[in-house]
């Protein structure tokens, strides 16, 4: 699909690069890559601090990358949709961020613990229970302190799983992408419903759109 979509923009030339390695080569040139003027996309920790330290000689969009999703969810929550989703987006990145804000001590326990179990069963395992290490299941004492501490954290992947979505939405005002309802995971996002895919990350939707 990418290589499609480079030539139907006209691409002139493809190179088979990535890692830290591509984005000093694109940002200075080498024997066999000409150095480009701008370089956008996500990538792990590594990718995101080369693109930053090489914005003197090449634009970039913006900081991208490890992943992240923040779930604010409410007692009406199903945590077994909540955990999927959160190992989802662990199994992107050992540094990935998986966060959940609830009003629910329930929600919260059972999540933890379909994590503890689904973790053991997901074929990149290794990587997510890295990346759990790194979660957080927090529980506020309203969906006022969830939301608060949300536009505060400024998450990459936002899913709200309340009574009343439209209302969390309407409240909302730092999230890369924001998926509503328990049928909306991220991943549907990632690969099927056309959302955008290259998202600011590190709190960087209080300053940056996606990529467009």
């Amino acid at each position: 699909m990418t290589l499609a979509a480079a030539k139907v923009a006209g691409a002139d030339r493809i190179y088979r690069l990535g890692g830290v390695q591509a984005v000093a080569a694109l940002a200075y040139g080498t024997e066999s890559v000409k150095p480009v003027d701008k370089i956008v996309g996500p990538g792990n920790v590594f990718v995101t601090a080369a693109k930053m330290l090489i914005r003197t000689h090449a634009e970039i969009d913006f900081p991208a990358g490890p992943s992240e999703i923040l779930i604010i969810a409410d007692e009406t929550a199903d945590p077994d949709f909540i955990a999927s989703d959160m190992l989802a987006q662990a199994e992107h990145d050992p540094n990935a961020i998986c966060v959940l804000a609830t009003t629910s001590e329930e929600i919260a326990a059972n999540t933890q613990q379909r994590l503890g179990e689904l973790a053991d069963t997901t074929p990149r395992s290794e990587i997510v229970k890295e990346a759990l290490q790194n979660a957080a299941i927090l529980i506020g004492d309203s969906l006022d302190e969830c939301i608060g501490l949300s536009n505060r954290f400024g998450p990459e992947h936002l899913e709200i799983v309340t009574a009343d979505d439209e209302t969390v939405l309407d409240r909302i005002d730092s999230a890369g992408s924001i998926f509503m309802g328990k049928y909306a995971p991220v991943s549907t996002g990632d690969y099927a419903s056309g959302t955008n895919h290259v998202l600011p990350t590190a709190g960087y939707t209080r300053l940056y759109s996606g990529l467009n």
